[in-house]
This record gives structure tokens, C-alpha cells and sequence, in this order.
């Protein structure tokens, strides 16, 4: 199934490529005049920065969904949306395993890569569960979105878009429907409903907090002293952010956008205004109308991300764990890193930095680009190029009003987030041996 380039392509290329060819292809159907709602064709540019926003399961828009892409084109969508939040790697195994073939072991390196996972074995089980699971999660979401859609609309509308919106939650991808009632509103409609939000919502986190974790809690339950050091450290970063970032969105809004909310609805708000950062791409309130500490927050949020192998983008959040737990070292004058009775590799300390410092420059690289070109105030296009780049979706406005060049850049982001900035960089160099020579040792000063 992975063609005569398997034994010539490193694991990382062949993601990279296959990544590339589903925005091809969904470009293509985009373009046709069967996927838009006026039967008409579709600029190259549109469809596109679409087709990569779908495959990468990151949410930005050029034009609304419900009001430019026909049924065809919605279909479309959310077919990118699906194969891009589970990896075509998984799907494609799957499919290999329905077949009844054998997966030899370049495939099992390649579900490891795919799925960010620690060791190849048992790698094949995890792509049974992680089938089984995202069906099981999707269709109970659309099952209570269904029930809520039907006082709004007729029986088939309802199950459509509960399908619809739930695979786009848990996919991370942040696509919607409710164009139908206003263009570009995302589920602003749903603000004051926790039905809808908070559906939302455990969609967003599931698919968010990875399938290792996953794994591991399918396999140890409730015993948390059996979970793996990732699982402890995903669930313990997951839930400060969530109550941190709730109790702060609340403090900065309460007497502003929220300000005509009960008190119920402004802590529901918070919350979601949290949790889909992380990285979902859905609004609730017009993410413009936000005041500059809730956007730089929401920035901050998109950067770290939700887990590794999972549909979320960003850093992740093991990454920034990692970071400060060395900064704690490095403070306590402490020989390692430990957490839960654990010392973590130094590797690890160093890869993290890495992808940090990679992440951070091509955002505020494409940040001075797209503020040079366009014009617009610097948080705004911050707001922009962290949500490319990290694959939240969420946008102040302006990515519609943007020039060719700074769309270009985004989709550039978009597919780079998905990819891992630093995993695209690495799948150049995979085959090249570099000489193990130490070289002289000279003290500098730092900090």
C-alpha cells in the first residue's frame, strides 16, 4: 500500500508526502463546480487554503462553509478533517487489517511516527482502539448534538450537522455550519447553551489529550499510580490550564464581553473560551470583540497546544511541562529533572527547547511578514499566525480581508503545524550521517 518509494523514503517523508497529497486532492474536488453552492468554480487560492485547513484540521476560512460549499464540498471537508485528525497512516492500516494483510514492520515505524507514540510494539493494537475509540466518542457527540439540533431544525438536518460537528471537535478542526444562520459565526448562536458547549468541549479534550493516554487509561482505569510518567503529566497540564485559563478569561471579561451574561453563562464561556484554544478553532464570542489580555492569553494557549499523538496541535503541553520543570532544577540547584518520582533523559530537556524555539520563530517570522504586508495591528496578526501555526482555527477577523501572499503564508503554517515544524526540518536530514567528532570544549557566559 505505500508504493515503491517505501524503502527509499524515511518515515517522516513519507508523512510529509502523504500529508501533501490529501491537500492536492482535496484541492482538486474543492475547485470543482459540484462543491460550491453556486455551482461555479472555486479559485485555486480558496480552495486550497481550505483543503489545507481541513487536512490539517485547523479551522481558518477564506469563505463560509455553509454558505460557499455545497453538500459535495461539505462532504469533501469532512473527509479531510477525518483522515487528517486520525493520520492517513492509521486509516490506511486500517484498511490493510480489514484486508486481512500483514504489517510488516516499516509500517509499525510508521504508526509510531504517526502516532507519537514511545515504543513500536503493540502499535497495531493501539490503531485497533484508536478506531474504535474516535467512532465510539464521535458518534455519542453527534447522538447529543442530534437531540439538541432537532428543536432548531428537521430530523436529517439535525443528524447531518450533529455528525458534522462532532467529528469536527474531536478532530480538533473547528468547521461549522452555522453560516446558515450568520456567516463566520461559528457557535456564537450556542453561547448561553451548555448543551452545546460543554459537548463540544469533551469532544475538544478527548481528541486533544492523545491516544497514548488513551491507552493508558483504557488499560489502568482509575488507578493512577499504574499511568506512564506522559499520562500523568498530560492529565496534571491539562487540568491547571483548564483551571487556570478559566479563572483568567473570567477576570478579564467579566465586566466586559461578558458582561451581560449570569454568572453561569460567564463561567461556562470561560471555560470554553479555555478549552478551544487548545486546539479546536470554535467561538462562542466574537473572538475580535476580546479584550488585548484575553487575545494574548488565547495566543499563549494555542502555542502550548493540547498532547503528542493527538488531533491538537501547538508545542504540546509535555513540551512546556518539561521546560519548566529544568527551569525548577536549574533554580533548586537540583542534579535532574524528576517529577512523580521519575528523572526525565536529558534528550528529552533538549528536544524540547528545540521544537520550542522552532515553533516560536516561524510564528513571530510569519507575525512580522503578514504585519508588514498587511497592515493590520501586531495582535491581531499574532492572533493569525499562532493559530495557523499551532492548527487552532481561531481568528480575530481578518484572515478573509488578508492578501494572496499572507494566505500563502498561512497555509504554510497550517500544513507545518500538522506536520510538526520540527519533524519536517528533521525528514531532510534523517539520512545523513554526520561525523561523531568532538570538538574542543570554551566556556561562555550566558543568562
Amino acid at each position: 500500500m505505500f508504493g515503491k518509494f517505501e524503502k527509499r523514503m524515511s518515515g517522516t517523508q513519507m508523512i510529509a508526502l502523504g500529508f501533501l497529497l490529501l491537500i492536492f486532492i482535496g484541492t482538486i474536488l474543492l475547485m470543482l463546480p459540484v462543491s460550491s453552492r453556486n455551482g461555479e468554480w472555486t479559485p485555486f487560492i480558496t480552495a486550497l487554503f481550505t483543503s489545507t485547513s481541513a487536512t490539517c484540521v485547523t479551522g481558518l476560512v477564506l469563505v463560509d462553509t455553509f454558505t460557499h460549499w455545497s453538500i459535495f464540498g461539505q462532504l469533501v471537508l469532512l473527509v479531510l478533517i477525518q483522515i487528517g485528525g486520525l493520520g492517513f497512516i492509521s486509516i490506511g492500516i486500517t484498511v490493510s487489517l480489514m484486508l486481512r494483510k500483514k504489517i510488516g514492520l516499516k509500517q509499525r515505524g510508521l504508526i509510531k511516527e504517526s502516532l507519537n507514540t514511545l515504543e513500536i510494539g503493540g502499535v497495531v493494537r493501539l490503531v485497533r482502539r484508536v478506531i474504535g475509540g474516535t467512532f465510539l466518542f464521535e458518534m455519542s457527540g453527534a447522538f447529543i448534538l442530534t437531540l439538541r439540533f432537532l428543536k432548531d431544525m428537521d430530523v436529517l438536518h439535525a443528524i447531518y450537522y450533529g455528525i458534522f460537528h462532532s467529528i469536527s471537535a474531536f478532530c480538533n478542526a473547528g468547521f461549522d455550519l452555522m453560516g446558515r444562520y450568520s456567516p463566520f459565526s461559528s457557535i456564537t448562536r450556542f453561547y448561553n447553551d451548555p448543551v452545546v458547549i460543554l459537548t463540544i468541549s469533551a469532544l475538544i479534550l478527548i481528541g486533544g489529550i492523545g491516544f497514548f493516554v488513551w491507552n493508558d487509561l483504557r488499560e489502568h482505569g482509575l488507578h493512577c499510580r499504574h499511568y506512564a510518567l506522559q499520562t500523568k503529566m498530560v492529565l496534571s497540564a491539562t487540568a491547571v490550564c483548564l483551571f487556570g485559563g478559566t479563572l483568567l478569561f473570567y477576570l478579564f471579561e467579566h465586566n466586559r464581553l461578558f458582561a451581560g451574561m449570569s454568572f453561569g453563562e460567564q463561567l461556562l464561556n470561560s471555560f470554553f473560551c479555555t478549552v478551544t484554544p487548545r486546539t479546536a478553532g470554535f467561538n462562542a464570542v466574537d473572538n475580535g470583540a476580546l479584550s488585548e489580555s484575553s487575545k494574548f492569553l488565547s495566543i499563549v494557549f494555542m502555542f502550548i497546544g493540547g498532547a503528542p499523538g493527538s488531533t491538537a496541535g501547538g508545542v504540546k503541553v509535555t513540551t512546556i511541562f518539561v521546560l519548566l520543570l529544568s527551569v525548577r532544577s536549574t533554580l533548586t540547584r537540583t542534579t535532574g529533572t524528576n517529577i512523580f518520582g521519575r528523572r526525565l533523559e536529558e534528550s528529552v530537556i533538549t528536544k524540547s527547547v528545540v521544537v520550542l524555539m522552532f515553533q516560536l520563530t516561524l510564528a513571530l517570522s510569519a507575525t512580522l511578514a503578514i504585519t508588514a504586508i498587511s497592515g493590520y495591528p501586531v495582535i491581531d496578526v499574532a492572533f493569525e499566525a499562532f493559530s495557523a501555526l499551532d492548527t487552532v482555527g481561531m481568528s480575530t477577523g481578518i484572515t478573509s480581508s488578508l492578501s494572496t501572499s499572507c494566505h500563502i503564508i498561512l497555509i504554510l503554517l497550517m500544513y507545518l503545524g500538522r506536520l510538526g515544524s520540527l519533524s519536517f526540518a528533521l525528514s531532510f536530514t534523517d539520512k545523513k550521517r554526520i561525523a561523531h567528532v568532538m570538538q574542543p570544549v570554551e566556556k561562555i557566559n550566558v543568562g
